[in-house]
């Protein structure tokens, strides 16, 4: 019988002073004998091919199996050998595309031996539960972004992946790109001096409403053939409810599937922000605001705005809103300058360089005698769209950390499902890193 999300003693990970990264150290011994168990896959050559399963192939899944699919094609790297979703139709579909088999219950897909990789692309509330399974079956996981749908959901991914000794990548591509890993090196050079904020946004516009994709009337769960939906699945661990075509094809609008910009979105800002920082972070309070201002048929809002401050001593700040576009740049402000990982603002968005700006007023004479007191502009190498997804393959066959690993996800999660906690219950919030928990009042040191 697979184990629910919820079952997290089962790893005793609350335990003692349980964490991820410096104390996942910890962790690993409060699992004693368990912890080193690693689970059983197969051990790959540098010459074997990895064959792939995508579990959940609407918009993004599709696009998640051609791109594994074109790698093979490319390299012989990976081949994609099954498919698998609730509607019949994308199931078919994505199954004679790349001549694979599909399935309507991702549970076969798990099962089956000759599968290495796991990708998953369902709504956010089956991305934990389907990932666990998959861990527990000696699968590596390519997991898309948001990594869960819950925090408490990401402090058992992240014990668990430690535990079994899998690879798995957060996909949230932009994390591999360039820009990111050229800031990071710049800071710990010193090129912005102490690191004071974090700036970001996401903005979008639309007449019909951000994730109001068409909806078909002849598919749900009494239709025929190709048309059916199987419903009941497809809410798994959500609340359940009679079928609703705008809950299933618009899923992002409602809480119960998702977290609306914050876990969609600024997972986008917040993950690679936290691979710029000399080490990824989990804030210490969180507060968000925001409202449903313009597109009056959702549950999450359309414009959002997250605020939160780390211990080590800088201040993080995300606007949105799905109904403006305008953008503002992606930066990281320091007391003896400012890097500008994106200047036109989309964290998505490509760009061939990053520009570092002294704070002239208050650097050193050792600060101008090593970077000079002018703008500094860095060129960037341009990475293709698939080399997130080829990272998580090299990382297979080498075991090593990917570029979006699972430590690095549970803080870029951490920070983004406290902002929505924050929004929905109206209150500042604080994390109390020792135990893992949201804490309402601020925790003393």
């Amino acid at each position: 019988m697979p184990e629910t999300i919820e079952s997290v003693n089962r790893r005793d990970f609350m335990k003692s002073a349980a964490g991820v990264g410096a104390t996942l150290g910890i962790a690993g011994k409060a699992f004693g004998a368990k912890a080193s168990r690693a689970a059983s896959g197969r051990v790959l050559g540098a010459n074997d091919r990895i064959n792939v399963g995508v579990i959940g192939v609407g918009g993004r899944g599709s696009y998640l199996a051609k791109t594994f699919a074109g790698i093979g094609e490319r390299d012989n790297s990976c081949k994609l050998v099954a498919v698998c979703d609730v509607w019949e139709r994308r199931k078919r579909e994505n199954a004679e595309k790349h001549k694979c088999d599909g399935y309507l219950d991702f549970h076969e897909v798990i099962a089956r031996p000759d599968v290495d990789a796991v990708v998953i692309a369902t709504p956010d509330h089956w991305h934990a539960k389907i990932a666990l399974e998959a861990l527990d079956a000696g699968k590596d996981v390519y997991l898309e972004k948001p990594m869960t749908h819950t925090i408490e959901e990401a402090k058992q991914l992240a014990a668990t992946v430690r535990e079994t000794k899998r690879v798995l990548q957060v996909g949230s591509q932009t994390t591999t790109a360039d820009q990111w890993w050229k800031a990071k090196k710049a800071i710990a050079d010193g090129m912005i001096g102490q690191m004071l904020m974090s700036q970001g946004s996401y903005h979008r516009n639309s007449v019909e409403g951000e994730w109001n994709w068409e909806i078909d009337p002849k598919a749900g769960p009494n239709g025929k053939g190709e048309d059916y939906i199987d419903w009941k699945t497809w809410l798994g661990p959500a609340p359940k409810r009679a079928f609703d075509p705008d809950r299933y094809f618009r899923f992002r609008k409602y809480w119960d599937y998702s977290g609306g910009i914050a876990t969609d979105l600024f997972y986008h800002v917040v993950a690679p922000l936290n691979i710029c920082w000399p080490e990824p972070q989990f804030p210490y309070r969180v507060m968000a605001s925001g409202g449903i201002y313009v597109f009056k048929d959702r549950e999450v809002p359309d414009t959002f705005n997250l605020l939160a401050d780390y211990e080590k001593g800088h201040s993080l700040v995300l606007s949105s809103s799905m109904a403006n576009s305008r953008h503002i740049p992606g930066l990281i402000r320091g007391h003896e300058g400012t890097i500008i990982m994106v200047d036109h603002g989309k964290f998505e968005g490509e760009t061939d360089h990053i520009t570092v700006i002294p704070e002239k007023k208050v650097i050193s004479a050792a600060y101008k005698e090593k970077f000079g007191d002018s703008e500094i502009t860095i060129p960037v190498e341009d990475k293709p769209e698939w080399a997130h997804m080829k990272n998580f393959l090299d990382c297979m066959r080498t075991r090593e950390k990917p570029h979006l690993d699972v430590e690095t996800g549970f803080r870029a999660q951490v920070a983004i499902s406290m902002a929505v906690q924050s929004y929905r219950e109206g209150r500042v919030l604080y994390w109390d890193e020792k135990n893992l928990k949201v804490s309402p009042k601020p925790i003393k040191a």
